[in-house]
């Protein structure tokens, strides 16, 4: 098992959740091949059971991605090879204005380019 080994990148999510989507990733790793980035992040999606609907995974090791998130919903993380953003996707009627540096209350914008947020 490799809990305990995951290195948090950004976080706005409280830490009882970020203990859990680590937790979920370990396992993951322990259950498929790491090269299964589909299964791990579809194993970390079930997320959804415990803390409602709208969350959303990324596995791999070089994509990149740009989202909105609701406020206390994100989670960027390392484990082994892998970089693991994960969130849950905010309701476009609580964005009232949003840039990528400064988000309001509701949200926050991240763009991650080869596994580095890009600001």
């Amino acid at each position: 098992m490799l809990e305990g080994k995951a290195r948090v990148e950004d976080t706005d999510m409280p830490m009882k959740m970020q203990i859990q989507a680590m937790t979920s990733a370990s396992q993951a790793l322990d259950l498929y091949d790491v090269l299964d980035c589909k299964s791990i992040a579809a194993h970390i999606k079930k997320f959804d059971l415990k803390h409602g609907g709208g969350w959303q995974c990324v596995v791999g090791s070089n994509f990149g991605c740009f989202f909105t998130h609701s406020k206390g919903s994100f989670i960027y993380f390392t484990l082994e090879t892998l970089n693991f953003p994960h969130l849950q996707r905010s309701s476009f009627s609580l964005i009232d204005s949003v840039s990528a540096f400064d988000c309001q209350e509701s949200c926050r914008d991240r763009k991650w380019e080869e596994g580095k947020v890009v600001i």
